[in-house]
């Protein structure tokens, strides 16, 4: 029996055993079906995705098409509304929403989905991730060309100098964008007209424009070499892109009075909508997409997306004025989207505490922040 098993063995399987029953997979084939369905599934996720952000694209109201004090009459020194508008049940039922969507787009940026929709962002932005600084610098550098040619501006349109120094000393700025070595001299120049502007408007008005001082520190950490020592510039710029529009959606709930006119000269900008409410749920949905900006990666980029899309869609309505104006934040909002980063670690049911968190800090700030400089300036 045993010389049977041995021969048995020599020769190999039997001509019976040597076939594969009906419909089965060799090894090569099994792995060419499951990387298959592998595959189809991404793609189905894929379209998933591009479902939600083309959804969440057109549900987004144009909050910031238009920065009020460009296009419309203020008065900064003006008392702001009370804070009645805190308690109303409209504002409440707003952010509740918006702290839902923020801790659902949270949770769904540790699952399958959230990891698919941050690769199809890297794919769609790589040359923008390569080139950050170079998009930066050039942007940049352009915007200052600009103001030199237009002259009598300092920063935004409605900071306005008689002085002309103000204007070549822009050109000289824009001059040090070209090279990566001037760039700490291109920064300093931005914060000496951040500070120029703040003697002559006063530091509330400028507090608007924070945005300016975190690129000039974008600029000098690139400048000095420091992004090369594990510092993340893109953070600098998250953070006041986040505190400048957290800061400008506290406008639209004080100051709702500026924007009325706008409705007035531009009937399709409401879209429909109440004026009163719309207010309200611009401010709302501003406020929240600028906290996004300091959130967990899906949060942040997609946030940066709807906000360069919101943005760049007010062009044609606005015009020449708007699109240059608002060219500084918008190339940040490009930085951010191409970010990959790992950023601040969010534990995703702490959003909502930090939501509210940044919210009194912020209308708190507003508030008191007006009170005291406007009662010691009447003083």
């Amino acid at each position: 029996m045993n010389s049977v098993i041995i021969r048995s063995l020599k020769e190999g399987p039997s001509e019976g055993m040597d076939r594969e029953p009906p419909g089965a997979l060799t090894p090569p084939a099994l792995v060419a079906r499951t990387a298959r369905r592998r595959v189809g599934a991404g793609r189905a996720i894929q379209g998933l995705a591009g479902v939600v952000s083309a959804l969440a694209l057109t549900c987004v109201p144009r909050v910031a098409e238009a920065h009020v004090k460009w296009f419309a009459a203020y008065n900064v020194a003006e008392t702001p509304k009370s804070l009645d508008w805190v308690r109303d049940g409209t504002f409440i039922d707003l952010a509740l929403v918006a702290i839902v969507l923020l801790t659902v787009g949270s949770l769904i940026g540790n699952t399958v989905l959230g990891g698919t929709i941050l690769r199809s962002l890297d794919r769609v932005s790589t040359l923008i991730l390569r080139d950050t600084e170079l998009l930066m610098r050039a942007v940049y550098g352009g915007f200052f060309v600009v103001l030199w040619t237009v002259g009598g501006i300092i920063m935004t349109p409605e900071l306005k100098t008689s002085v002309v120094a103000i204007s070549w000393f822009q050109l000289v700025i824009a001059a040090c964008f070209i090279w990566r070595q001037t760039l700490v001299f291109a920064a300093a120049g931005i914060v000496f007209l951040y500070g120029y502007a703040i003697v002559h408007y006063g530091l509330f008005h400028l507090m608007d424009y924070p945005i300016f001082l975190a690129s000039a520190s974008y600029f000098a950490l690139i400048g000095l070499g420091l992004d090369r020592r594990g510092v993340r510039p893109v953070d600098v710029l998250r953070w006041g892109a986040a505190v400048t529009l957290m800061w400008a959606s506290v406008e639209k709930w004080a100051y709702p009075d500026w924007t009325y006119p706008l409705f007035v000269s531009h009937a399709g900008m409401a879209m429909g909508f109440d004026p009163v409410f719309y207010m309200k749920a611009a401010g709302v949905v501003e406020f929240s997409l600028a906290f996004a900006l300091i959130g967990p990666p899906l949060v942040r980029r997609t946030a940066a997306v709807l906000l360069a899309a919101t943005f760049i869609s007010a062009v044609p309505e606005f015009g020449k004025i708007d699109a240059i104006g608002h060219s500084p934040i918008i190339v940040v909002f490009l930085a951010i989207i191409a970010d990959n980063g790992p950023g601040r670690r969010f534990t995703s049911l702490r959003m909502p505490a930090y939501y509210v968190i940044a919210f009194v800090i912020t209308v708190a700030a507003y508030y008191l922040g007006h009170a005291a400089l406007f009662s010691a300036g009447a003083a």
